[in-house]
């Protein structure tokens, strides 16, 4: 039995490349009271098969920076250590055998100039030269990242440990962690056999056991392993020295030079999910059967990519699990229902360019270093722990590595998980649904005798003329939507005004029957949440967020509610099914279904009322996402099919549609509103997001963020949000796509799509003016260009809206 210690300001469970990157950073920023824990030995669970993979071209901006970062500290991390890590800075190759796979890596390549890559798009020809050996007569082209690289799993984990040692890091091993301690919804320590270990902070770097271990705490982690196969031939003749990492993503492989050999793997779009009935401890170093039948076709495919690959020997069949998330994106961060509790887990194959940097600041710090919702813990809804759920999810996610990228893409496996009450109606009116949260929710309609399905493309989506038809409606006359997914919490008690008046940055001490739109923002002035809150009393409010921020935003509330205040919130998210009636007709068409008294005079814009509708009691709220006069209809969910039905009849006499959540982005585009994750996050302020109309400066007792926002307002804003049209109609925007203002790049798009009712690509994305104020003269002069794929595209660029900038049609004032 060990001599372990009985308290540790920080301990880390896992002994795999991320725990020992997490040790590093964190001695690195000066924690030298650490403690690792390691099951059985380092690198033993799935880091010592890795395949050693170091990209720097990941989905998003944030992520990129980490990949970049990862490069970086590999390229120096054996001269810092003294320990060989085997990383070699060798570029990487990907190839498209088809038109829409070129246009995805081209879209890829604007990207990473973006982030400042160096990045080259190549014809087959100059790609055949730097990777001989392959053929390239169906390819259509090819883009090189020279700074990519590979390393040593397991000698780069040992360096990050070594490292973490001489600093004071004390890293066990044969240690095993059976629970998690948690007092008083805080993590307190770890249980083992060897005893306990009090702690300020757990993190947990489980790997595939990370989603047993974060249960024992009470905690969602929904990870699942997956068998990953890949072989090993003897050496080549004439097989070039340091080619770069091949990625023929149609073929679904990936190949990697190594001595002479090539390693060879894939990521298959029918995957074999593992260990469903638990992962045993004792599991270490050890490799999964092979199954030469499940990966004879992809190795016919990677043959007739590198024929040489067909008459080299096999020197070794591997097969051995790896973790993977519902979304195919890792989890990182502080958990939701456990203060101080922290997760670096499911990697996706990609553990090897750890986050463990940006994770030690977020516990030395208390905040993210950046944004990082795409990969945030609290994305996660509690049902995803669900293991049947995982399991059948996996199939799907380890092939999502090397799958097209499509935009508005849409899981195939685990779906109907949260259905509204309207589903069925829904369905048997042409719905074709998207997933987000789990929820099914209706994206566009089919018409009678067309099928409800995404044809992918990145032109113009099978679905493109019938959300159009949509858009169109809820303009010129009336629209249904069910946004049942939004997020619902009430806040009750005698202190909820006080608790949300510090919280929120706009003032949320207004009469009853009021809607506030409002931001809750972080001591930096960063948004954490965008939402509406709606006064129901002088005791209780109605909160409505997000559905994909739904986990989020219930944690921040609750942690920002002072253990002495009198005020509770409540998810009551299942409660209340909601409709959206948008449009011009939206009054008519509600008005024969109420005696209630809809007029502008009666029931203005941003108030809130309970009226009878058809035969229910309903919460009726003024107040839209699409920039038209409207209502959003909170009906208890056991009437709202009733509701429904009766609206339906009485729209049909104004022509009304049912719309989907393509058309509302497309509406929601041209009115300039914002869409949280995309369009502000919590890196971008109020101000720099163009909400400073909703913050309230003077009211008593200031709120949440408010000095960091004095002192951006003193200084002046170095970044803004503009919204940008295309001048050509026939190029698309999705999001990520450089922005040039006079040939200098000046920031990215955070969203697009395209305006039906103004006829083009409409974007939003922050400019800067290279460290000066950028200021309304900077973003009004200037000559701006949108690269999309490679190509500049003229645009006009605006920080108003292209529709109705000053919302007199949601005022009901079109006429004055």
């Amino acid at each position: 039995m060990q001599n372990i210690p009985t308290s540790s300001q920080v301990v880390i469970v896992g002994g795999g490349i991320v725990g020992c990157s997490v040790a590093y950073h964190l001695t690195l920023r000066g924690w030298t009271d650490v403690v690792l824990l390691e099951r059985k030995q380092l690198t033993s669970g799935t880091t010592w098969h890795a395949a050693g993979l170091v990209g720097q071209l990941r989905a998003t901006h944030n992520l990129t920076r980490l990949a970049q970062y990862t490069t970086e500290l590999y390229r120096t991390l054996e001269r810092e250590s003294g320990q060989a890590t085997g990383f070699q800075q060798i570029g990487s190759l990907a190839l498209a055998a088809n038109e829409e796979r070129f246009e995805e890596l081209k879209r890829g390549a604007s990207m990473a100039r973006c982030f400042g890559l160096e990045v080259d798009v190549l014809s087959p020809e100059a790609a055949a030269a730097l990777w001989p050996l392959m053929t390239t007569g169906d390819l259509v082209g090819a883009v090189h990242l020279p700074k990519d690289g590979q390393t040593n799993p397991v000698d780069t984990t040992q360096a990050l440990a070594k490292s973490a040692r001489s600093r004071g890091a004390r890293i066990l091993e044969n240690v095993n962690v059976t629970d998690i301690i948690v007092e008083s919804g805080r993590a307190r320590g770890v249980r083992t056999a060897e005893g306990d270990i009090a702690a300020e902070y757990v993190i947990n770097c489980a790997g595939m056991w990370a989603h047993r271990l974060g249960a024992s705490a009470g905690t969602t982690v929904p990870l699942h392993a997956a068998e990953h196969f890949y072989i090993v031939t003897d050496v080549i003749d004439g097989l070039p020295r340091h080619l770069p990492v091949l990625r023929d993503g149609d073929a679904c492989s990936y190949f990697k030079e190594d001595a002479g050999k090539l390693l060879v793997g894939w990521f298959e779009p029918v995957a074999k999910p593992w260990g469903m009935n638990g992962i045993s401890e004792n599991f270490s170093f050890d490799t999964l059967p092979n199954d030469f039948e499940h990966i004879e076709p992809l190795l016919e495919a990677a043959i007739r990519r590198v024929p040489a690959l067909g008459e080299a020997g096999i020197q070794l069949f591997f097969n051995g699990p790896e973790s993977f998330t519902p979304d195919d994106r890792y989890l990182l961060g502080e958990t939701p229902e456990v203060r101080n509790l922290f997760v670096a887990a499911g990697f996706n194959s990609i553990g090897i360019q750890s986050a463990g940097g940006v994770l030690a600041d977020w516990v030395v710090d208390g905040h993210p270093p950046m944004d990082l919702w795409d990969v945030d813990i609290r994305r996660m809804m509690p049902f995803q722990r669900n293991r049947r759920y995982l399991k059948d999810r996996t199939v799907e996610a380890l092939g999502l590595l090397y799958a097209m990228h499509w935009p508005f893409r849409q899981p195939e496996t685990a779906r109907g998980v949260r259905r509204s009450v309207l589903h069925d109606r829904l369905l048997a009116s042409g719905a074709c649904f998207g997933e987000l949260a789990g929820w099914e929710r209706p994206n566009w309609f089919a018409p009678k005798g067309e099928q409800a399905h995404y044809q992918y493309t990145y032109g113009r989506q099978n679905w493109f003329d019938h959300s159009a038809g949509e858009h169109k409606v809820v303009r010129e006359s009336v629209g249904l939507f069910d946004q049942s997914s939004f997020g619902k919490f009430i806040l009750e008690g005698a202190d909820a005004e006080t608790v949300l008046n510090q919280i929120c940055a706009n003032d949320v001490s207004v009469p009853v029957g009021r809607i506030v739109y409002t931001q809750w923002l972080n001591h930096r002035g960063g948004i954490e949440a965008d939402l509406t809150i709606t006064r129901e009393s002088e005791t209780r409010f109605l909160i409505v967020t997000a559905a994909a921020t739904q986990t989020r935003d219930l944690a921040w509330l609750k942690r920002n509610i002072p253990d002495d205040a009198r005020a509770i919130a409540v998810d009551v998210n299942s409660t209340y099914s909601v409709l959206g009636l948008m449009g011009p007709r939206s009054r008519e068409v509600l008005s024969r279904l109420t005696d209630a008294d809809l007029s502008n005079d009666m029931f203005p814009f941003a108030t809130s009322q309970e009226i009878d509708l058809a035969y229910a009691r309903v919460r009726v709220s003024r107040i839209t996402y699409v920039g038209e006069l409207g209502w959003e209809l909170y009906v208890p969910t056991e009437f709202v099919q009733g509701v429904f039905d009766a609206v339906r009849e009485e729209g049909a006499q104004a022509g009304m549609r049912l719309a989907g959540y393509h058309a509302m982005n497309s509406l929601r585009m041209e009115t300039g509103y914002r869409h949280g994750g995309h369009d502000i996050t919590d890196e971008d302020t109020p101000l720099e997001a163009g909400l400073g109309f909703a913050v309230s400066w003077t009211k008593s007792g200031g709120f949440l963020g408010r000095d960091a926002l004095l002192r951006q307002k003193e200084h002046g804003l170095k970044r803004r949000l503009v919204q940008f049209a295309l001048n050509d109609p026939e190029k698309l925007l999705y999001h990520n796509e450089p922005i040039w203002r006079d040939s200098v790049l000046v920031g990215r798009v955070t969203s697009g799509t395209f305006g039906h009712t103004v006829g083009t690509s409409l974007g939003m994305g922050y400019i800067a003016n290279g460290g000066g104020v950028t200021d309304a003269a900077f973003v009004n002069t200037g000559r701006y260009e949108i690269e999309v794929a490679g190509t500049r595209v003229e645009a006009g660029a605006t920080l108003g809206a292209p529709y109705d900038p000053k919302n007199r049609r949601v005022k009901d004032q079109a006429g004055s």
